[in-house]
C-alpha cells in the first residue's frame, strides 16, 4: 500500500516546448500537458473538459525530455505531487502545485 501514497499518472498532450535549465548537479525541465475529459450533462450534451497540469523533471529525465519531447507530443508520466511557496513582487504568497516525475513514456509518433 505504501507504493500509492502521493502517486500521480497522467497522458496527456505537451502545451508547450519543454524549458530546459542546466545547473552544476543535473538539468531540470519544466513543461505543462494537457489531459483531456469528457461526460454527458443533465441535457444529455457531451461536455468536454481540459485540464492543464504542471510538470517538473530532473536529471536523466530532464535530459530525456530535452532531446524528445516538444509542443504538441503525447507523453504518459508517473510521479507525485510537490507543493512549494513563494513571494510574488507584491510580497504575496503564491502557491504552486506540479507533478515531479519519475517516469515517463512516449506515445504516439
Amino acid at each position: 500500500m505504501n507504493t500509492m501514497k502521493n502517486r500521480v499518472q497522467l497522458i496527456g498532450h505537451v502545451g508547450n516546448d519543454p524549458e530546459v535549465k542546466t545547473f552544476e548537479g543535473g538539468k531540470v525541465a519544466n513543461l505543462n500537458i494537457a489531459t483531456n475529459d469528457s461526460y454527458t450533462n443533465k441535457k444529455g450534451e457531451k461536455v468536454e473538459q481540459t485540464e492543464w497540469h504542471r510538470i517538473v523533471a530532473w536529471g536523466p529525465t530532464a535530459e530525456i525530455i530535452e532531446k524528445l519531447v516538444n509542443k504538441g507530443k503525447e507523453i504518459a508520466i508517473e510521479g507525485k505531487l510537490s507543493t512549494r511557496s513563494y513571494d510574488d513582487k507584491e510580497g504575496n504568497k503564491r502557491y504552486i502545485t506540479e507533478v515531479v516525475v519519475s517516469d515517463i513514456m512516449l506515445i504516439g509518433k
